[in-house]
């Protein structure tokens, strides 16, 4: 199958660059609005079976465009949740958070921010989401989620990702375009980015975006 694993529209936490993973946060500004819009037309040339987002009501939003256009109805899965923040949430200061993503990237799965979650439970709960939606039989499925979530869990899916991405990140609304399944495993058949936003706090600050 293919997935196509998308991160939602802007939000004002995006343009402050504020760490804000705590459902249901905070909805679309203009902007990602937008954003969401002119993503039925760049999904546009793919076959489409389903519509999924996380719960987190960036996501729902930025969702619903595309299933409408395409006459479905998005379903919500809380798997497809950003990682958590803990006790980091709406800080500002990202530090600790990407020294816990670099972790778990160099290999020690088992970090984590004080009440967030380790590496080994988040590729647990977000590898069951896609594995639910696999095992529904679609071909092609539009999954909405969060910034270092998709990083995450792709790259260590697809580990080919980390030197496509480069330290580009995953800006508002790029797609992650993804072939296979759960039990073969995942081939990386391409990344369809937006147009640039200038007013991108996370990408003004030079971090991986995330949210």
């Amino acid at each position: 199958m293919r997935l196509l694993l998308a991160r939602h529209g802007r939000t004002a936490s995006n343009v402050a660059a504020l760490l804000d993973t705590a459902p249901p946060g905070p909805g679309l500004d203009e902007f990602g609005r937008a954003q969401a819009r002119r993503l039925v037309d760049r999904l546009a040339h793919h076959e489409l079976d389903a519509v999924y987002s996380s719960h987190l009501t960036r996501a729902v939003q930025t969702a619903e465009p595309t299933a409408a256009a395409r006459g479905l109805s998005p379903a919500v899965l809380p798997g497809l949740r950003e990682i958590g923040a803990g006790d980091d949430e709406r800080s500002a200061d990202l530090r600790r958070y990407f020294a816990v993503l670099r972790s778990w990237g160099e290999g020690d799965a088992t970090a984590r921010i004080p009440g967030g979650e380790s590496g080994v439970e988040f590729i647990a709960r977000y590898t069951a989401a896609v594995r639910q939606i696999a095992e529904s039989g679609h071909q092609v499925a539009l999954l909405v989620s969060h910034g270092a979530a998709i990083r995450t869990w792709a790259g260590y899916v697809m580990p080919q990702l980390h030197a496509a991405l480069g330290s580009f990140g995953i800006p508002n609304t790029t797609v992650i375009i993804a072939d296979g399944d759960p039990d073969a495993g995942w081939t990386l058949a391409g990344i369809d980015y937006p147009d640039p936003d200038p007013d991108d706090g996370f990408g003004l600050n030079g971090v991986v975006a995330a949210q």
